[in-house]
């Protein structure tokens, strides 16, 4: 893909390619609180049937979080947060051939979730929340997601909102590589996220989307999630009477065509099956630009 820089990650098990194609990172949520699927997957052998079968729909990797950091979610504790996915992360372990992704803001999680299986970190915090998440990061040698986000989950829609949602993002991106690199994480094993629906209001969210070039500008691999989320519900209908989140899978997927076409090096999803149709198609794409 000419528009798009190519990187590779070290895993525990495998390299993983960034570049030639967009990857599909398939949500496993073992909440009961999530805004699009909570309590779905709580039970952890419904967890590992769906991750499973996300694999089997063209998942490239799989992202398993036991706190949900949506919109007024509260903290759990770290105990609480370990006995929902290491079950679900040993049944796992010797049956899914893709990497696992733990998603956590806790040092103590992450470590449990590496010695499970998991290859790589998905901190929405960006070292912020629990600053000894970096040295596990250094220590075992994972690549760590680094998502922007303003404020806390708990905060973080009741603005106020950034003035210059780019000089926000990228700032504040900026500033998590300077924590990961002050904990020894290499430039290599780093990913960014811009942090789509996390403190940015509704036309933040498509600012972001429509020059996310700017973000690629930092000189990272970029992760964008935009599925099903609050901003698509209120576009395809209204602020107050949004679209419930399984009605915003076309939303999502135009969102997923437009960070394809922007230089997105990884799409993370709920509807994995036909987000997979739409990388194909939008790569393709992308590939003629």
């Amino acid at each position: 893909m000419k528009s798009r820089a190519h990187f590779r990650l070290k895993l525990h098990s495998r390299s993983l390619v960034l570049g030639d194609r967009t990857l599909v990172m398939g949500v496993v949520n073992v909440t009961p609180d999530s805004f699009s699927d909570g309590g779905s997957f709580i039970d952890a052998g419904a967890a590992v049937s769906h991750a499973l079968e996300l694999e089997k729909s063209g998942a490239d990797i799989i992202d398993i979080g036991g706190e949900s950091t949506r919109p007024g979610a509260a903290t759990i504790s770290a105990d609480e947060e370990i006995s929902r996915i290491l079950p679900v992360l040993l049944s796992l372990r010797d049956r899914i051939r893709i990497p696992i992704s733990i998603d956590t803001r806790k040092a103590v999680v992450a470590e449990a979730a590496i010695a499970a299986g998991a290859e790589i970190v998905n901190d929405v915090s960006a070292l912020q929340f629990d600053p000894a998440l970096g040295e596990v990061i250094h220590c075992h040698k994972v690549p760590i997601i680094l998502m922007h986000m303003r404020g806390s989950p708990a905060s973080m829609q009741k603005g106020p909102f950034a003035r210059d949602v780019f000089a926000d993002v990228t700032g504040g991106l900026r500033a998590a590589v300077k924590r990961a690199r002050k904990a020894g994480i290499a430039n290599s094993q780093i990913i960014l996220d811009p942090g789509i629906g996390f403190g940015k209001n509704y036309r933040q969210n498509f600012q972001l989307l429509a020059h996310l070039e700017k973000i690629a500008a930092l000189g990272f691999p970029l992760l964008v999630g935009t599925s099903r989320k609050a901003f698509l519900g209120a576009t395809l209908r209204s602020a107050d009477s949004p679209a419930p989140p399984g009605d915003r899978i076309w939303g999502t997927a135009a969102t997923v065509t437009a960070t394809i076409l922007a230089g997105a090096h990884i799409v993370r999803v709920h509807d994995v099956a036909e987000m997979a149709q739409v990388v194909r198609v939008a790569d393709a794409i992308a590939a003629e630009l």
